[in-house]
């Protein structure tokens, strides 16, 4: 239950964090919001480890360390740019499905790394995935927007939200490689660790004078939504982390698809004229969620809530 918990109040930060994030890229770049949020996720799990958490640092073991220092490079530095990145070329509503599959990414890594199992009924929601990322794409995604000013550089975009993807999706097998089974407490530890090992990657990258101008030129009114931004994914992360070190992968990954209904939300109240809202977004969102539940929620708990003839059954279950 505590898992559970945790995995629906990180998907609704994370979706939060991405509309925060989104409204200030309008305008700024995504080197500016990543020098905010990174070294602000730091300050964050500071704050929440003040009372004491810090000393267990000492009963992590230098393996465990080293992943989580790895997790913050390849999330926090690599994801979070092409992250950025996609949602400054093409918004949030169109690159959400696209990174959402992170999902098909994580689980094919669990079968490969972890020796999980995969069924035919997964490998078929995978293929619903990538169907409903490809329907956020058509040019029908185009004919309903609020504002007349954005025009989203789809082929870009997709390209970046894809690695997004790939980094997104391969962390949380190094997460929990590094905090399984160490308790709730450890995933703001792990939190503090990899913000701590992207913070550092920050400062060295600003040895360059480039990116130097690139941060000294943010504008006075993205602060607010970088550091919003910042807020949101430290909390995000901290509730991931800690739910992936309580509970396995194949409960908290269905859950957290509920981002996807989140930053629809989200997008709405807030960057609503720098957003697409036509239907094949809407639909494309709908089929990516979909699939996402087929891939990460149990076959046996599918087939038997539908009712699928055994037959069927049978071969919905052979696992690859």
């Amino acid at each position: 239950m505590l898992g559970a918990v945790l995995a629906v109040l990180s998907a609704a930060t994370f979706a939060l964090n991405n509309v925060a994030a989104r409204r200030g890229v309008i305008t700024g770049t995504p080197i500016q919001a990543m020098a905010v949020t990174i070294p602000l996720g730091v300050v964050c799990f500071l704050l929440v480890l003040v009372c004491g958490g810090t000393a267990r640092l000492p009963q992590f073991p230098p393996g465990a360390i080293a992943w989580l220092a790895a997790v913050g490079l390849l999330h926090f530095i690599g994801g979070r740019y092409c992250n950025y990145r996609s949602s400054t070329l093409a918004g949030v509503n169109l690159t959400a499905p696209v990174i959402q599959l992170q999902v098909v990414v994580t689980l094919t890594l669990a079968v490969i790394v972890l020796g999980e199992p995969c069924t035919v009924l997964q490998l078929a929601g995978g293929v619903i995935m990538v169907l409903g990322s490809l329907v956020t794409q058509g040019r029908s995604a185009g004919g309903k927007r609020s504002g007349a000013t954005f025009n989203p550089r789809q082929g870009a975009g997709f390209l970046f939200a894809s690695l997004a993807a790939l980094a997104y999706g391969t962390t949380p097998i190094m997460v929990r490689t590094a905090l399984k089974g160490a308790g709730p407490w450890s995933g703001m530890l792990g939190g503090l660790i990899a913000y701590g090992a992207a913070t550092i990657a920050v400062a060295l990258a600003l040895a360059s004078s480039k990116l130097r101008r690139n941060v000294r030129s943010l504008r006075r009114e993205n602060v607010p939504w970088f550091a919003m931004s910042g807020v949101f994914v430290a909390a995000a992360q901290g509730f991931h982390y800690s739910a992936l070190a309580v509970a396995p992968i194949l409960l908290i990954t269905p859950l957290m698809q509920l981002g996807l209904v989140f930053r629809l939300i989200f997008a709405l109240l807030l960057t609503r004229e720098h957003e697409l809202f036509g239907v094949a977004v809407i639909l494309g969102t709908a089929v990516s969620l979909l699939g996402a539940c087929v891939v990460s929620i149990d076959s046996d708990v599918i087939l038997a809530g539908l009712s699928v003839p055994d037959p069927v059954a049978q071969v919905l279950r052979w696992r690859v």
